[in-house]
């Protein structure tokens, strides 16, 4: 059975993914690399229900975030962890993967360097979309009709 203290209970999924977006977007030392890992190990955080500390196979890892180098792989999560974007514990033992601790992004101050005084993400209601959001939808009236010129003088042609 699980312990309730190895879960970051009530992590809001949408104000974390927010705060790592903004604090991706003012680290100047990232590169796509790095940020398709974090957001690999992030998916594998959601999926292992936000757990304090998750398991993670490096080959899997690899596959999710297209990474090809082992070499690239190992300098980027070495990279992150150093960045405090996560802590890593790597296991040196293939049959027993390496140890990922994530932190809460949703602090007023960037991520937490302990896991241990992380903020956790919490919403007392539902996250809600403006309602003057509005999607809108543009037509191309330079092409408007070559739909319907297409079909009248190809129909002929399908029939025989």
């Amino acid at each position: 059975m699980e312990r309730v203290r190895d879960r970051m209970e009530d992590i809001n999924y949408i104000k974390h993914l927010n705060a790592v977006f903004e604090h991706i977007s003012k680290d100047s030392r990232l590169n796509p690399t790095h940020i398709s890992l974090y957001f690999a190990l992030f998916y594998i955080w959601n999926t292992n229900f936000f757990r304090a500390e998750f398991f993670i196979n490096r080959d899997d890892v690899m596959k999710l975030c297209k990474i090809g180098s082992r070499t690239t792989y190992h300098r980027c999560i070495k990279e992150l962890h150093h960045w405090k974007y996560f802590e890593y514990f790597p296991s040196h033992n293939s049959f027993h993967g390496s140890k990922i601790r994530m932190f809460s992004f949703c602090t007023s101050d960037g991520q937490a360097v302990d896991s241990s005084l992380t903020k956790i993400c919490t919403s007392d209601g539902q996250a809600l979309v403006s309602i003057n959001k509005h999607i809108q939808t543009l037509t191309n009236k330079k092409n408007n009709n070559k739909q319907s010129n297409f079909k009248n003088s190809e129909s002929e042609n399908f029939k025989n």
